[in-house]
């Protein structure tokens, strides 16, 4: 169940918000308009009135509600109308008049707008359209000449809506932190189905920021970047000349005096003020920290793959920072996409976007390397040979936002955890269709029969306890071709396979020969050591006992293995 709060200002809100209650719809899509309640259970019903006209009962209904506030005169509250929206799930069963009507009374209550008991509370009614939900109204004087008492009222609502949904047996939604990303309203909702758009322009303008801010290296970069993506800006100055805030507007977006629609960054997001856009460029900018020359795809995956390390053994500001990374990797890597995944990976980043966002502020320093390795990406679109580079970032990206989900989880951000669980769902989707045709090529030149028993050899031996399900595992003959070509450029196979699976357990790997495929096929094109180096390396690995891996959360591996294949 989903209220909304809009306050409504003018000497006239009153009566136009009547008018729309009882009228049509935007999209004519009010059907049979009545109320289900009020404040005194007497008022007026322009709905159920058949012997008088509408507009009459209208008006009388608009002066009823309004006659606390038109006694204040000149100090009346300049917002005099507060109209709440509240709307079932469409697999909710369907409520009867009687029923709303309760919902109605205890949203008030929860309000403050007209608590229990309370005979001289705000007057109000409640108007349903439809099947699935109704429209509160209020007037925001009580009816003793005061204000009510509304602090924090959408908190209220929303609370009380998480009980209401319970008591109801409705669908339950996540409980929120006030940390989401505002919705658009359904006036913006029509206005898009008007112009026939796919998305309201406060949604389309969140995504371009968020790219914009996970793309530029500097606010110069950031505000061109936002120019070329046709996104209108406007900065809000102070008297120092000094910018404090920045808005946004789309072209075409305009009002009914053909003026631009401008949304304040704060309001796409509360973490795309300005001054929250300043500090996410500085931590971005290549002071003190670079990224060291090589392929750009093995260092994001890389920095991606210390993400769930981060996650388990830092503090709460520095695993912030890596999710914030993390989303903006997500953000830029549908640019970089093939045509067949591009959409699965917009829905990812998008649904990923709310997973970003909590109480806690960031560490960014961290995941410069990510961020740095990403805009390398997505500005140069680095050769990829056969897809392999962009298979395994989303192979790393998947077992981050796993452990992302966890990690909000058992901090008990639902929200955030519901967000990274939807996130997973496109990521496996786009996984499937990327890795299948690099696997199959890979599979198609795998080594000869005696070199396949080699390796099998080696992996019996190094991970004795995964040796099963990876020699059965369909992705070995692909695992087998990596190890023969990090081989001939003069690796060896072995160091190679022990050094990859150092890297992480393969405890939450629902396909570890595809993990340990993307590993070796990044470890071995990196550049050989000398066979000096080699046998040095031989010689200290025989005198080393191997270290313990660390523990991983049980409900992540857990998981891993409900989930569809990962690798």
């Amino acid at each position: 169940m989903i209220p909304k709060i809009i306050l409504g200002t003018g000497p006239n809100a009153t009566r136009r918000t009547i008018v729309y209650l009882f009228g049509k719809g935007r999209a004519n899509e009010h059907t049979d308009p009545h109320l289900v309640a009020s404040w005194n259970d007497f008022a007026p019903d322009p709905g159920r009135s058949p012997h008088r006209n509408r507009k009459d009962v209208e008006d009388q209904l608009a002066a009823q509600l309004n006659q606390p506030v038109k006694m204040l005169g000149d100090k009346a509250p300049k917002y005099a109308v507060w109209h709440c929206p509240v709307r079932a799930a469409p697999e909710d069963p369907i409520l009867t008049d009687a029923q709303w009507a309760d919902i109605a009374r205890r949203i008030v209550a929860a309000a403050g707008i007209a608590p229990e008991g309370d005979e001289e509370a705000c007057r109000w009614v409640a108007v349903r359209h439809a099947d699935d939900h109704i429209h509160i109204a209020a007037t925001l004087v009580r009816q003793d000449g005061k204000r009510p008492k509304r602090d924090h009222d959408q908190r209220a609502v929303q609370r009380e809506a998480r009980t209401i949904e319970v008591d109801y047996e409705l669908r339950r939604l996540k409980p929120g932190d006030g940390t989401a990303a505002k919705r658009p309203t359904s006036k913006e909702h029509f206005k898009a189905k008007r112009l026939g758009q796919d998305a309201a322009a406060r949604d389309v303008l969140r995504l371009r920021v968020r790219r914009a801010v996970a793309a530029a290296a500097d606010e110069a970069e950031f505000f061109a970047l936002l120019e070329a993506t046709d996104v209108t800006v406007r900065l809000r100055l102070g008297p120092s000349g000094d910018a404090l805030g920045c808005n946004f507007a789309l072209p075409g977006d305009t009002n009914d005096k053909g003026e631009p629609v401008f949304y304040a960054g704060s309001t796409l997001a509360p973490d795309l003020s300005l001054p929250q856009i300043h500090k996410r460029l500085v931590a971005t900018s290549t002071e003190p920290v670079t990224v060291r020359p090589g392929n750009p795809w093995h260092q994001a995956s890389a920095a991606t793959e210390r993400i769930p390390s981060h996650l388990i053994g830092s503090n709460d500001a520095v695993a912030q920072g890596q999710l914030e990374a993390l989303g903006g990797a997500l953000d830029l890597l549908p640019a970089t996409a093939p045509a067949a995944v591009k959409a699965d990976l917009e829905r990812a980043a998008a649904a990923f976007e709310r997973a970003t966002r909590s109480h806690i502020t960031g560490d960014r320093d961290s995941a410069r390397v990510l961020r740095r390795s990403m805009q390398t990406i997505w500005r140069d679109r680095p050769q990829d040979r056969d897809g392999a580079g962009f298979a395994m970032l989303l192979d790393t990206m998947l077992t981050a936002v796993a452990y992302a989900m966890h990690w909000h989880r058992t901090r008990q951000h639902a929200q955030q955890e519901a967000a990274a669980q939807q996130t997973l769902v496109h990521l496996h989707a786009a996984y499937a269709q990327a890795t299948e045709p690099v696997l199959a090529s890979l599979a198609h030149r795998t080594p000869s029969l005696q070199m396949k028993r080699r390796y099998t050899e080696h992996v019996q031996e190094a991970v004795p306890e995964h040796a099963e399900r990876i020699l059965s595992d369909p992705a070995w003959d692909a695992l087998a071709t990596v190890l023969a070509e990090a081989e001939a450029a003069g690796h060896n196979a072995a160091t190679v396979l022990d050094q990859a699976l150092g890297q992480r357990t393969l405890d939450d790997a629902h396909s570890p020969a595809r993990a340990l495929t993307w590993r070796i096929r990044r470890l071995g094109e990196r550049h050989a050591p000398s066979p000096l180096a080699q046998a040095a390396r031989a010689r200290s690995s025989r005198a080393t006992q191997p270290r313990p891996t660390p523990p991983q959360p049980r409900s992540v591996a857990n998981e891993a293995t409900r989930r569809p294949p990962r690798r």
